[in-house]
Order: C-alpha cells, then sequence, then structure tokens
C-alpha cells in the first residue's frame, strides 16, 4: 500500500494515470505524443505505476497496451474508508473514478494480487460451489476446450451452445465465452424488456483469466472483451467485476467474505 501512495505523490505519474483515465489501452508511444514528456522518463513512471498495480498491461500481438486499474485503490478503500469516512472523501470520489473508467478500446482489463495458490485460485474459478460463494453463480462444464458451459444465478439455469471454453491451460488460463442474457434471468436480476433487448442485442463478449505465480501471492488478470462499441453490457460488467473480483481475494485469503455493505 505504501507502493501506491508513493506513486501517486508524484505529478508526472499523476498526468498519465490522468491520460489512461481518459482513454484506457494505450501504447507507450501513444502515452508520449499525449505528454509533453520524453519516452525514457514515460517508461520509468510506467513501471512505477505497475510497480504498485495502479497500471496493468496487456500484449496485443506485438503492442503493449496500459489500462489503469482500480485494484489498488479498491483495497484501500476496503481498509479505511468504511473506518474514516468522513476524512477520505477524496480518496472515495478517486476510487468511484478509477471503476468507472471510460475505456478507449472496448474491453475491461482488471488486475489483483492474492495471497493463494495457482491451484486455489483456479480451483475458485471452476469449482461450482466456490463460485457460488463469492459470485453468486455457479458454473457447470467438462471444462475442456470447445466443451458448453451451463450457467446457475439467483434460481435460473442459463443454457445455451454458445456458451462455451475458448482456452483451459491449468492453473495459467481460463478464457470462455459470456452467457446468454435471458427473460428469466433479466427478471431475476430486476431489468425491464428494454434493457434485456439491449443488451440480448449486443455481440457475445467473452472473459479470460490469466494467472501467474509471484512468489507468496498470485497474480491474476481478468481481461473481459469482444464488445460492440458503446456495449451497456461493457458498461454492465466494469461495475460488477471489481466488487466480485474483491470478494473472491477476501475469500481465498481469509476463508470469509465481508459483511455486504448496509
Amino acid at each position: 500500500m505504501d507502493d501506491v501512495f508513493r506513486a501517486l505523490a508524484d505529478p508526472s505519474r499523476r498526468l498519465l494515470l490522468d491520460s489512461l483515465n481518459r482513454r484506457g489501452g494505450q501504447s507507450l508511444r501513444e502515452l508520449c505524443a499525449g505528454l509533453d514528456m520524453a519516452r525514457q522518463s514515460v517508461s520509468k513512471h510506467l513501471a512505477v505505476l505497475e510497480a504498485a498495480n495502479l497500471v496493468t498491461t496487456v500484449w496485443r500481438g506485438r503492442e503493449k497496451l496500459h489500462y489503469l486499474n482500480a485494484a489498488p485503490i479498491s483495497d484501500i478503500a476496503e481498509r479505511w474508508i468504511s473506518r474514516y469516512e468522513q476524512r477520505v472523501h477524496a480518496l472515495a470520489d478517486l476510487k468511484r473514478t478509477l471503476e468507472d473508467i471510460p475505456m478507449g478500446k472496448p474491453e475491461f482489463v482488471y488486475t489483483t494480487y492474492i495471497s493463494t495458490t495457482p491451484e486455489r485460485l483456479w480451483q475458485a474459478l471452476t469449482d461450482p460451489a466456490f463460485t457460488q460463494r463469492y459470485w453468486g453463480t455457479t458454473l457447470r462444464s467438462d471444462w475442456t476446450p470447445g466443451a458448453t458451459m451451463t450457467w446457475e444465478h439467483q434460481g435460473v439455469t442459463i443454457a445455451d451452445p454458445a456458451q462455451v471454453v475458448l482456452e483451459y491451460e491449468p492453473y495459467r488460463r481460463l478464457s470462455y465465452t459470456w452467457h446468454t442474457f435471458t427473460p428469466e434471468w433479466a427478471e431475476a436480476c430486476g431489468f425491464d424488456d428494454e434493457r434485456l433487448a439491449t443488451l440480448a442485442g449486443e455481440r457475445r463478449s467473452k472473459v479470460t483469466f490469466e494467472i501467474e505465480p509471484l512468489g507468496q501471492q498470485v497474480k491474476l488478470t481478468v481481461v473481459h472483451d469482444d464488445f460492440d462499441p458503446g456495449s451497456a453490457v461493457l458498461e454492465l460488467v466494469s461495475q460488477g467485476w471489481p466488487q466480485l473480483l474483491s470478494d473472491l481475494k477476501t475469500l481465498l485469503e481469509t476463508g470469509e467474505l465481508l459483511p455486504a455493505a448496509g
């Protein structure tokens, strides 16, 4: 957490975060072009921000794209805001800003570090009993590339041949297509017919989990992409993933979930 505060203390690094807040998914070349900084300086500042987990990166071919990451701000908020709420309104505003990042490219990217093992994290992503605890959703599949998936959420079963496993590399990488938006799901979640029509009318997105062991921790990067421009589904999942991944981290590290707010 000290690394986060040190990284935020530098005005040049805050400029970089502002730039990524305005448009995520920028390359080093794009960041340099938009700021009055030398390439070497930008590279050094990005290294500090990455070390503090305030910036996460995704490779697209040979190009490295940078995204602002809300995870460390969420961790600070969980530790301090509920206890000293009246004194940290500015920090709460920053947290909201990071969680509502306007994406330059239609995708959601989030990185978090969890004190667990790759095997335990993999179980948390694929075991129905585990996903039910922090997600309220069970995922059932043979977990082989091309296998179909059945989602169960709030008593609603969603089965569709288009819900499939795309990649399955145990303890390293998992990817699958997102679920179908059905009338039953919409009713259970409190969405009206108009909202359902908007969500169901979009192309099917996919989510990818990348797992990297780092000593006593595991780095988990979640990339949710393949959205339409201006996607309502992207807006929806961008609001849900930070809390869901925070609950996953808490469950793996403590064995319990934090009580719901309010």
